[in-house]
């Protein structure tokens, strides 16, 4: 008997993972009766899957009560899964020689492998190798196995790991440990999982995989993704997409003081990979959580519903004590989260359940939970600008009844996050009910925000991927070899970005005719492609108006090597930006957008897409900004226009899209004026110039 047949319907599987996580028959090789041992442990912790008529057959070639070999056990049964519980130089050897007993996955646990460097890198590219003539799909190694609750299989050595209960949240964890410490979590905040798994050092199976496999998982609700390094950025960004059409994906990502190796420019010094990787997903439609206990809420918000798509979902706030709700409007604040002013008749409706001292705009303050809180609940809920409702009150089963009124406020269809103060087994008991009822649950106000920030991110990004249309750049031919400022600037000229009008100068008195031309105040500055970052070698002069101050100016760039000068007219004062477009190593073509000038790396408020992408979603990222407010007429300062930065940006990211030839394209700074954007300088490298350097 297959130990998945107890679920309603199996996994459709397109994958090759169907013999690992739902194999008819397990072969534990290295089995042992020393219970210390990972053998017996292992032997241990697969009994559920024996008790349930799973094959479970123990090999050692030392214990005359245990199959020999592989090829034995499969003699006696079906075995689909090898676990391998053996030391790590007897790994390769055993899983050729499982491969060629028929077995099609197998697990490897143990360490010693690349993560240890010296022998264990050999031993881990063997293991690649037979992968690869063999078609074996390899969880591990260096793994603690996984579970898949449903079916009772615990393959996993960590005690404890067989009472995580069914459910339908999935854990794809980078971590072994992680994988166990999150179904741990899950489990105490009374969730079940459909599946769990580390992943370790992914010889084989890596992430993408597993998210492919969860696509066809009618069991899986929801899935939580813990990612510390991707080997293969394209992939996993399918992966994630393909998923979220049906299945959401919440994702927490490791690195965020990854601080790389600066790169020709600041596009290149402010794309970490940490930073990379949370806008690819996020891009590709999972929601980004900033810890472990901000993803349990999330993803138990997402396994239990989803709100309508749109592009900003309204959140309607009920509080039975006004401090808490003080606390959970401010953190959704924080989130950017929009929290409407209630129509009239939502008001209308509230004010005659409540007492006319409580605030019941947005958030609605009942003063005290009483018989009315579900009616309140459900008429909020019912309010047109509110896509998602989040409640919070302490456990008062005197003065209401939580569950009965959190049923009302479901009855309208929209996701409910009621967060439950208290504690003790009655309380813990009226969580449980209301997840059995359909509502999210949180512990306090923070948790209500994370889950409804989930929620609202999720709407977001499904809306966002009806719309999205990329921005393209093909009739656009990029020349080898190095372009110096004013080629970059030509460059941008042809994509419609605004340059200020300059002169190429080859001497000192062109420069002095540009002068005349131009007329003060100018900047004079070093011309070659050579010069990247102009200003650290004193190659850029400002505000000359003169001839004289023209003269000076000349003197200092000769004496720093300049043959050749810009003169170009000074730009008006304003908001300084940078936008870049470059390859990154793993995800491919990236654009950026951050506060610009010298100070760009300092600051670091930047934001990362993948390219190419549309107008209307590069037009949104200057709302991630920090600095955000600079750009909205600070202090009566320049307002900007989004879709004129979106289509610079989409510019930029289009063409390095469909040019194999450019490996990077940067304008820093671009700065925005009362008149608009303009470039102020720009850097342009192509793949023939940067040969020799690594590909950033």
């Amino acid at each position: 008997m297959n130990p998945a047949a107890s679920t309603e319907s199996p996994v459709l599987d397109h994958t090759g993972l169907a013999p690992l996580f739902a194999p008819r028959g397990i072969a534990i090789v290295g089995a042992s009766r020393s219970p210390e041992k990972l053998g017996a442990a292992m032997a241990r912790s697969l009994r559920g899957f024996a008790d349930r008529g799973g094959h479970l057959a123990l090999v050692n070639a030392r214990d005359a009560d245990m199959y020999d070999s592989v090829r034995a056990a499969a003699a006696a049964g079906p075995v689909e899964l090898a676990m391998i519980c053996v030391p790590a130089p007897a790994c390769p050897q055993i899983l050729a020689e499982a491969a060629a007993a028929g077995v099609r996955a197998a697990v490897i646990c143990g360490g010693g492998f690349a993560e240890a460097g010296g022998d264990g890198v050999v031993l881990q590219r063997e293991l690649a190798e037979i992968v690869g003539h063999t078609g074996i799909r390899l969880l591990g190694p260096n793994t603690s196995g996984f579970l898949v609750p449903p079916a009772g299989l615990t393959a996993s050595f960590v005690p404890g790991v067989a009472q995580v209960p069914a459910g339908r949240i999935a854990v794809v964890a980078a971590s072994g440990g992680v994988n166990h410490a999150l179904a741990f979590l899950l489990t105490e905040a009374g969730h079940g999982l459909s599946l769990a798994v580390g992943l370790g050092n992914g010889v084989d199976v890596t992430a993408p995989d597993v998210l492919d496999y969860l696509a066809n998982d009618p069991h899986t609700a929801a899935v939580a993704l813990h990612v510390e390094s991707v080997a293969d950025g394209p992939k996993l960004v399918r992966a994630v997409r393909a998923l979220t059409v049906r299945t959401p994906v919440v994702a927490l990502v490791v690195g965020r003081h990854d601080i790389g190796a600066f790169a020709a420019s600041h596009t290149g010094a402010l794309a970490t990979s940490w930073r990379t990787t949370r806008a690819a997903l996020a891009q590709a439609g999972a929601v980004l959580v900033e810890d472990e206990r901000e993803l349990i809420d999330a993803v138990g918000a997402l396994a239990i519903g989803r709100a309508r798509p749109g592009p900003d979902p309204g959140v309607g706030v009920v509080t039975a004590q006004a401090g808490p709700g003080l606390l959970l409007l401010d953190d959704l604040r924080g989130r950017r989260a929009d929290v409407p002013e209630l129509s009239p008749a939502t008001r209308s409706a509230v004010s005659a359940l409540l007492p006319p001292l409580t605030f019941q705009r947005n958030p609605v303050d009942t003063g005290r939970p009483g018989p009315e809180f579900g009616r309140v609940l459900a008429a909020v809920a019912g309010d047109p600008g509110v896509s998602v409702l989040a409640g919070y009150a302490l456990h008062e089963p005197d003065a209401v009844d939580l569950v009965a009124a959190a049923r009302q406020a479901r009855g309208t269809g929209i996701p409910l996050v009621l967060g439950v103060g208290g504690t003790g087994p009655q309380v813990t008991g009226v969580r449980r009910a209301l997840l059995q009822a359909g509502v999210a649950v949180a512990i306090d106000p923070r948790g209500v925000a994370a889950a409804t920030g989930a929620l609202l991110a999720d709407a977001r990004a499904r809306h966002r991927a009806s719309v999205l249309d990329p921005v393209t750049s093909t009739d656009l031919l990029i020349d080898a070899g190095r372009y110096d400022e004013n080629e970059a600037k030509g460059l941008l000229d042809r994509l419609g970005i605004a340059t200020t009008r300059r002169r190429v100068c080859p001497d000192r008195a062109s420069a002095h005719r540009a002068l005349d031309e131009l007329g003060g105040p100018v900047a004079v500055k070093v011309l070659d492609a050579a010069v990247l970052h102009k200003t650290e070698i004193g190659g850029v002069h400002l505000g000359v108006r003169r001839g004289p101050d023209l003269d000076t100016a000349l003197d200092a760039l000769e004496s720093v090597g300049a043959r050749r000068f810009l003169v170009e007219a000074m730009a008006p004062a304003g908001v300084d930006l940078v936008i870049g477009a470059r390859r990154d190593p793993v995800f491919g073509p990236i654009v950026l957008l951050g506060l610009g000038g010298t100070t760009a790396e300092a600051l670091a408020d930047v934001c990362v897409r993948l390219a190419p992408l549309a107008v209307s979603e590069a037009a949104t990222m200057s709302d991630e900004l920090a600095g955000r407010a600079l750009l909205d007429g600070w202090r009566g300062g320049p307002r900007v226009d989004r879709l004129e930065l979106g289509r610079a940006i989409a510019a930029l990211g289009g063409l390095l899209a469909t040019q194999p030839g450019l490996a990077e394209i940067e304008v820093n700074p671009l700065r925005l004026t009362a008149a608009g954007l303009v470039a102020l300088d720009a850097v342009v490298l192509t793949r023939e110039a940067n040969d020799g350097q690594p590909d950033r």
